[in-house]
Formats: C-alpha cells, sequence, structure tokens
C-alpha cells in the first residue's frame, strides 16, 4: 500500500515517564486529533507504525530512545509452534464473536477484575467508567469488540480496529480465574484465524520492546515484521535493537 494520501498536522506531546521502561522519558507524535481519521487514512498510519488509544492516533517518537518497535503477524502464512496448538487445544470449548463496541456492564466488570489482578494498586486499577470508555470505546477510526465465551460466561474481550490490510489488536482483558489458560495468547491465535477468514494479510501487536519482559510474548508468533521507521522487515532475520538506543 502507498502513502500516497496527505497527513493532516502531526503534534508532539510532552515528555512523560515511559511505561514500560524505568528511568526514561517518553513522547509521541499525535495526528491532529481533530481531523478525521477515515479507514484509508488509518490503514496508512498503521503501516507506518502508528496505532490507537482511545480518539488518538500516535507512534512513538522519543528524543533518545528508539527502542519501540511496531510488530505485526503475517496472518495468511502464519504458522504455530507446539505451545500454540496447545494452545488452541486447550481453549476449543471457547466460541467468539464481533460485536459493535458499546458500554456493557459485563464487559466493565470484567475489566475492573482485569486490573486489580494485572495491576494492583496503580494508576489502571480503577473502576473509572469514564476513563474506561474514553480509553476503550470511543475511538477515531473502525473498531470491533471480539468477545469470547465458555459455555454462557464471558471470559474475555478483545478491543480490534480494522485497517484495508489487517485488525489491530488494542487491548484484551480476560477473566483472572482462567490465567492458566493463556486468554490473551489466545486472543492472538484467534484473531489471526480471524483475519483469515475476512481476507486480511496482518494482525498488528503494537509495539515490542527488547528489554521489555512482558512483551517477550510477541516475538513467539512467525511469520513476524518489524518496523524499522522505514520498512517492514523479517523480525527474526533483523538485528533486533535493544533499548534504550540511544541518539
Amino acid at each position: 500500500m502507498t502513502s500516497s494520501i496527505e497527513f493532516p498536522a502531526l503534534y508532539l506531546s510532552a515528555p512523560h515517564d515511559c511505561p514500560y521502561l524505568p528511568g526514561e522519558l517518553a513522547m509521541s507524535l499525535l495526528l491532529d486529533p481533530s481531523a478525521p481519521v477515515g479507514e484509508r487514512m488509518f490503514s496508512v498510519a498503521i503501516e507506518s507504525g502508528f496505532r490507537r488509544s482511545g480518539k488518538t492516533v500516535y507512534r512513538p517518537h522519543c528524543v533518545s530512545c528508539m527502542a519501540c518497535k511496531s510488530v505485526k503477524i503475517d496472518a495468511q502464512k502464519s504458522r504455530l509452534n507446539r505451545s500454540q496448538k496447545r494452545n488452541l487445544k486447550r481453549n476449543k470449548d471457547i466460541h467468539t464473536r464481533f460485536v459493535e463496541p458499546m458500554f456493557d456492564e459485563s464487559h466493565f466488570q470484567l475489566y475492573c477484575r482485569y486490573q486489580a489482578w494485572k495491576h494492583p494498586g496503580d494508576s489502571m486499577d480503577h473502576g473509572d467508567r469514564l476513563k474506561y470508555e474514553d480509553s476503550l470505546i470511543r475511538s477515531s477510526v473502525q473498531s470491533v469488540f471480539l468477545e469470547f465465551y465458555l459455555e454462557q460466561k464471558l471470559v474475555a474481550v478483545s478491543v480490534v480496529d480494522v485497517a484495508a490490510q489487517g485488525l489491530s489488536a488494542v487491548y484484551t482483558f480476560f477473566e483472572p480465574e482462567l490465567a492458566s489458560r493463556s486468554l490473551g495468547r489466545f486472543a492472538v491465535l484467534s484473531l489471526l484465524k480471524k483475519a483469515r477468514e475476512m481476507k486480511l494479510d496482518y494482525v498488528y501487536l503494537g509495539y515490542w520492546i527488547k528489554d521489555c519482559e512482558k512483551m517477550n510474548y510477541k516475538s513467539e508468533y512467525r511469520p513476524l515484521l518489524m518496523y524499522d521507521g522505514k520498512a517492514w522487515v523479517d523480525f527474526h532475520d533483523s538485528e533486533q535493537p535493544g533499548s534504550p538506543i540511544r541518539s
């Protein structure tokens, strides 16, 4: 896909503490929030390393660090390792469906349980409905929710953006009591299946940082591509950058 489309104005955010690397300051390049972002614009942006949070389409643009690398899986050529095959077998009793992004009390209560388990005591451990809606429901692009059900019980939700060439995994939350099922990984495998069914090429996993342990799972998928700032290259054949990289 070519980028023969005029981007809106770009803005640089104020420096803030990096949520992934302690002691580092982060900045982001933002698309003009007042400009409409249609499917074509978003598809070009995501192919240029951007992603969405709430109504903000952004890309890391830190002065002294280039550790964040956008990664995506080639859905049509993806191949499973033994662990991923076991994951699918373990979760074969879970069924999924796409729904429109809207407030649902069962979604919100599941989200609160997940945050209290995953991020106890920090800024994400809250029951603030407005923050939840702002970050996950309100979107400037085409978005959907992928629901996961075990029998009749909701056990996970993936927030997903839809681009012309693929699906972008924005955020997944699941039932903490079922952590042994590795539902986060199952969500990625489910999105790969959905992308193939929709004849889309990629599943975007957001950013990968070499020295961020909680992002290690992203390197398990193959074929995995990484955006090096100019082009998408094979993740496993490339020289994987450490973090931070000083200018």
